[in-house]
């Protein structure tokens, strides 16, 4: 199973009293492949943005073709 090392940065929703006070809170997690296209939108919808992609555990290349 491939698994992908995300590190994201997405707006905190607690404790904002006006726009001068928002904050960002990085995040890093373990995504598999197969979730892969549904976590990236789930970031992005909520005002975030991906840092960094790693392929964590897997073969690079698996299920692309590639030999």
């Amino acid at each position: 199973m491939r698994m992908f090392k995300v590190t994201a940065c997405v707006p905190s929703q607690s404790r904002i009293r006006t726009q001068r006070e928002l904050q960002n809170t990085y995040f890093t997690k373990l995504v598999p492949y197969e979730n892969w296209f549904g976590e990236q939108q789930r970031i992005q919808k909520m005002g975030g943005r991906i840092v960094s992609v790693h392929l964590a555990t897997g073969k690079q290349g698996t299920n692309t073709g590639l030999k």
